[in-house]
């Protein structure tokens, strides 16, 4: 509440170039609430409050900006100054940035950055754009397995001020091949003279760099882990992953299923900074699709024309029938998507899902349809069509439990994103399905 009020007296500092006291005043600022103060200033004035920052705490913020508001910022700013401003940035956050900037603006940055940070963005830039290597950052401490204790904190006290984290250490063989992991309080506790090799387990995980980022995540979830190291096909150590860098992983691919969920085609960006342009196509595409696939509906009802002429009280109930079916797998797809992502389920255990569900189908099957068969007996007094109600929830209810529960499981095998089975989609399906099963059971007892 604060940092508003005094919003129109920055303001005012940077239209007057009072730079000497803007500067006093924004050094004891959060990042965040520079952020915030950056959103509710003119663009122009933007740069000005910029260039005045401290170079650590401009860091800090321009890492917090979305990537439209790093896009602006650099191309105003002097090289120098991005010089400065990139060197300052972990490893992974600069990449991060080179991903979303485009091709000139990735290539004078690149320029302007000495050799060594250079070739390690290229190297980062190398890999698959959801592996883990993308997401890793080089910025680690290595320890030797004949050092004594001694010589291993005073190499941490050396070099861990750049490193990403000191809460473990790694220790390697001469030829930087990963042979154990090392808590930093266990180094604390040992004695000095004591050799690291005699201190070690050899009980760690690791993940190869070319690997989907998602498996990172279950890795250190499943594990309880707060890093992870990076090795290529060799063992060789490249990098680490920290759990702030998964966290964001975790918001993506969540953010990710829930657009999915809804048949909505993914975006990367923010929902405040998408324009309606984009959000219009990534919507556009499935309403497209699930509205043809609706007028399958259609022709099955046509198909039953006869029927439904004769008893027109069929018709009554296509609603509840579609809509129970659609709830229903909805439902079990739901469950098992959440269960495929966390690990609690593999492909492997289908068969034990097809029990399990067929007889959740059935129990819930009978409880639905003996409600609509009482509630339809009770409002249109006719047995026949309170049969054939019931029986069709009964069997749509099964159907629709294993049609949820097992389209997941197939995707999933096939290495596509079980979330692709939405609820409209699936809605789509058990309509058409749903109707077929509902006039069959009509004819036949009718």
């Amino acid at each position: 509440m604060l940092r508003e009020l005094l919003t129109p007296e920055i303001k005012e500092l940077i239209e007057t170039k009072n730079l000497r006291i803007l500067k006093e005043i924004l050094s004891e600022w959060e990042p965040q609430d520079i952020v915030a103060l950056i959103h509710n200033i003119e663009e122009n004035d933007r740069i000005v409050l910029f260039r005045v920052l401290p170079r650590e705490l401009a860091v800090e913020v321009f890492s917090e900006l979305d990537y439209n508001e790093q896009k602006n910022l650099l191309k105003q700013l002097s090289n120098d100054h991005i010089k400065e401003l990139f060197l300052g940035l972990p490893p992974d956050d600069r990449t991060d940035i080179f991903e979303e900037l485009p091709a000139k603006v990735t290539q004078r940055l690149l320029n302007i950055l000495p050799i060594e940070e250079r070739k390690e963005a290229m190297q980062l830039l190398g890999y698959p754009e959801d592996s883990v290597g993308r997401l890793m950052t080089p910025d680690y401490v290595a320890i030797r397995s004949y050092w004594t204790v001694m010589e291993s904190i005073e190499h941490i006290r050396k070099h861990g001020t750049e490193a990403e984290t000191v809460d473990i250490v790694y220790v390697v063989d001469d030829k930087w091949h990963l042979v154990d992991d090392m808590p930093l309080h266990k180094l604390v506790l040992a004695s000095p003279l004591k050799k690291i090799e005699e201190l070690m387990d050899k009980d760690f995980h690791s993940i190869y760099a070319f690997e989907d980022q998602e498996e990172a995540v279950n890795l250190m979830k499943k594990y309880n882990l707060t890093v992870l190291p990076v090795v290529d096909s060799q063992t060789f150590l490249l990098g680490i992953i920290t759990i702030d860098d998964v966290i964001d992983v975790y918001e993506d691919e969540v953010t990710e299923d829930i657009h999915k969920g809804a048949s909505v085609i993914p975006f990367e960006v923010n929902y405040t900074t998408s324009s309606v342009s984009s959000l219009f196509k990534k919507r556009v595409v499935w309403l497209m699709f699930l509205a043809v696939a609706g007028f399958l509906s259609g022709s099955v009802i046509s198909l039953f024309e006869d029927t439904l002429g004769e008893i027109i009280m069929l018709a009554f109930f296509i609603p509840v029938l579609i809509d129970t079916g659609g709830n229903t797998a909805t439902q079990s797809a739901t469950i098992i998507i959440r269960a495929l992502v966390t690990g609690d389920l593999t492909p492997k255990k289908w068969l034990n899902v097809v029990k399990k569900e067929l007889s959740i189908g059935l129990y819930l099957g009978v409880a639905l349809g003996f409600l609509l068969f009482s509630g339809s007996y009770f409002w249109k007094r006719d047995y026949k069509i309170s049969v054939i109600v019931g029986l069709s929830v009964l069997v749509i209810t099964v159907w629709s439990n294993l049609l949820g529960s097992l389209l997941p499981i197939l995707l999933r095998k096939i290495r596509l994103d079980p979330a692709i089975i939405s609820s409209p989609l699936l809605t789509t399906i058990l309509d058409v399905t749903g109707l077929l099963i509902y006039f069959g059971l009509a004819l036949l007892i009718l």
